[in-house]
């Protein structure tokens, strides 16, 4: 791996079998401690409404718990969805963030809309109203620099990182605005990823700002190749009952022999598949190839299972990387 490569973790608040949704989020602050001793760069937090599995619908809120119980580790939000929320309002939360805890704040956003129609009700937005989300981000960002109308309060004493995640469409909003860009999802395995990257670089790079990428996936290291595969079995099969039945579920423990459709387990073998996952060495490899393949400068591991012990072994094994590089 490139020796300018960094190292940060994405947690999403996954509920588990049995517990409760508090849980998940006192698991979060824990895992983000751990992260930090770890020596990861960033700790990112994740926004989702009304779903079973993930507890965290309020980044803000999630951040400034665990910005209170961490030292150093930089925290921020993958991401703040701007659909669902005021520009200002977000500009005053993360303006507050980043004068609590000075240095430390990372505010990403995104465009993704509520994930079933009554969420989306809930929260006030149609699904087939207009993308305003270049519109927004502009708003927002005229808040944070203190070029809006109004001044959001508290006024920031310096500028405050901002990243766009994107799945493929968001690249070239990215890249206008001159932001740091996080990427994740199939586009990483699509043959247009080299294009699509060299067109963010030209687009980011006009504006006189210096292209960055973040990829985003799921990174899960063991003794070996099947330990690693079964620590991402609860997280296939979560996402396999969500595109069967709708509603994304708590994390599972591992069992033998699961009874599973034939589209399910298709489901499963498909996200397994886009999981990197094996002993160290099979991983690094992965990675070097995803790296060089991208020209990314920073790698933000998303990964979850049932297993917390085995989770955090997991975390470790991959900071370990670090060591290698």
């Amino acid at each position: 791996m490139s020796p300018h490569v960094r190292f940060s973790l994405l947690d999403r608040s996954r509920t588990r079998a049995g517990e409760p949704d508090s849980a998940a989020l006192r698991n979060t602050v824990e895992r983000a401690q751990w992260a930090e001793r770890l020596g990861y760069h960033r700790f990112w937090v994740a926004e989702h409404h009304a779903v079973p599995g993930i507890a965290s619908g309020s980044p803000p809120v999630l951040m400034a718990a665990v910005a209170a119980r961490t030292e150093r580790i930089r925290v921020g939000s993958g991401g703040v969805m701007l659909p669902n929320h005021q520009p200002l309002v977000v500009a005053e939360q993360f303006a507050m963030l980043e004068a609590l805890f000075p240095g430390r704040i990372d505010l990403g956003v995104g465009r993704s809309l509520g994930f079933t129609g009554p969420v989306r009700r809930a929260l006030r937005r149609d699904a087939d109203a207009p993308d305003t989300f270049g519109d927004d981000l502009a708003e927002l960002r005229a808040y944070l620099d203190g070029r809006a109308p109004v001044t959001a309060r508290p006024r920031l004493e310096g500028p405050l990182p901002v990243f766009v995640l994107a799945t493929g469409r968001g690249l070239a909003v990215a890249g206008d605005a001159g932001l740091p860009v996080v990427l994740g999802g199939p586009v990483l395995d699509s043959p247009e990823l080299g294009a699509l990257l060299d067109d963010y670089r030209a687009r980011a790079t006009a504006t006189g700002a210096q292209p960055s990428v973040v990829v985003s996936l799921d990174v899960l290291v063991a003794d070996s190749v099947d330990a690693a595969r079964e620590l991402a079995l609860p997280e296939a099969w979560a996402l396999a009952a969500a595109r069967t039945t709708g509603l994304f579920p708590a994390l599972e423990p591992v069992e033998e022999d699961r009874p599973m459709s034939a589209r399910q387990a298709a489901v499963v073998a498909d996200a397994v598949g886009r999981t990197v996952h094996g002993d160290a060495s099979t991983v690094q490899a992965e990675l070097d190839d995803l790296l060089a393949r991208t020209g990314a400068d920073e790698l933000l591991a998303s990964t979850s299972t049932f297993d917390r012990e085995a989770l955090q072994e997991s975390d470790a094994r991959l900071a370990g990387l670090l060591q290698t590089l």
